[in-house]
């Protein structure tokens, strides 16, 4: 995260029956990708480019909100500026590298039978072609995420599709947690009852660790926290 994490204990370790995850900052280290992005979208439209600490703001919420929140953007001028966004960062998109030792723990949730989703306020197609980029799509069973018309936008809509989805493959979840870097998910998640655990290598703030069940520093701890 852009701070280091207040020290905390973890809670027991519990079975849980499915595990959703976001996708950047928590699988894959994407913001200077996104930033990259972002400042060509202001300078092509003719706007100063903010800093990068106001940059990386941008990473995790749906962008559209966004721009129309933050950048006083009209309605029209808002999709003109994710038209311009997605045009030049859906190429970067697959140069995204994994978190070291990602991979290696949804390779261990998958073999122990635990169903996991994806849910991420990425376009899903642009999401699935990440996943599938990095060689990752194997061990999803649902993947969630934006729909490209932005209909479903928000992380409460996402984390509710990959539960439903998972629902509908008969996956149990009674139990799920979600595994994310930012507020949104903790939010998102929370509008479903479910609890999220927070990674310290993603993008978010100490702040942002309020109402989490857990911050993990490493995927050590979080492999723990999820399979004991």
């Amino acid at each position: 995260m852009t701070l280091p994490m207040p020290t905390q204990t973890l809670p027991p370790t519990r079975t849980w029956s499915a595990v959703l995850f976001d996708l950047d900052g928590t699988i894959i280290d994407s913001a200077s990708d996104i930033t990259t992005s972002l400042a060509h979208m202001f300078s092509t439209l003719g706007l100063p480019v903010p800093p990068e600490d106001e940059l990386l703001a941008f990473v995790g919420p749906p962008l559209l909100d966004s721009l129309r929140m933050t950048s006083d953007f009209t309605e029209e001028e808002a999709w003109r500026a994710l038209e311009i966004y997605r045009a030049h960062y859906e190429p970067r998109a697959m140069r995204s590298p994994v978190f070291p030792g990602v991979a290696g723990v949804l390779e261990r949730i998958h073999a122990a039978g635990v169903p996991l989703a994806l849910a991420t306020s990425k376009p899903e197609s642009m999401a699935r072609a990440v996943l599938e980029h990095a060689d990752l799509t194997r061990y999803f069973t649902v993947i969630a995420g934006a729909s490209d018309d932005e209909e479903i936008s928000t992380k409460a809509e996402i984390v509710g599709l990959a539960l439903r989805e998972l629902r509908e493959r008969g996956a149990d979840v009674s139990d799920p947690v979600m595994v994310g870097d930012r507020a949104y998910d903790t939010l998102g998640a929370a509008a479903h009852g479910v609890p999220t655990i927070l990674v310290e290598w993603g993008y978010g703030s100490p702040a942002e660790a309020a109402d989490t069940y857990a911050v993990v520093h490493s995927t050590d701890q979080l492999r723990t926290l999820l399979l004991g």
